[in-house]
């Protein structure tokens, strides 16, 4: 299983604008940063170059003498590698992120439902 990527908050901030808009030079993505002010071209330039050895990206072609980008890895498969990175802070333990979740009131009802019904699966699914 390859090693999962990890990111860093401003990597995965410009993963974001990759997933949204698709192949992008890096003014593309620098234009649609939002927050004042705007990260300088080379900033992003330098972090999509760091992302593209890392494998988060990769090069698709180019529009002029700009190189277009893309996303290597999937929202999920990120997301899934933070959480990971976040579980092994606590040893792996997940309840003392879910406590504080529901207490914060970032989970509902019905995601502690649908939460239930995943696990029913995977319990079903391992008896077979």
């Amino acid at each position: 299983m390859p090693k999962p990527i990890k990111l860093s908050r401003l990597e995965y901030q410009l993963m974001e604008i990759l997933w949204s808009l698709g192949a992008s030079s890096v003014r593309d993505i620098q234009q649609a940063m939002s927050g004042s002010p705007r990260l300088a071209y080379t900033t992003v330039q330098t972090t999509i170059f760091r992302m593209e050895g890392k494998g988060a990206v990769r090069r698709t072609g180019q529009a002029g003498n700009a190189y277009l980008f893309e996303a290597r890895i999937t929202r999920e498969k990120a997301q899934r590698a933070l959480i990971e990175d976040l579980l092994s802070i606590f040893g792996g333990d997940s309840q003392p992120v879910m406590a504080h979740l529901v207490s914060s009131g970032k989970v509902t009802l019905e995601d502690v439902k649908e939460a239930e019904q995943v696990l029913l699966q995977r319990k079903n699914g391992e008896k077979r």
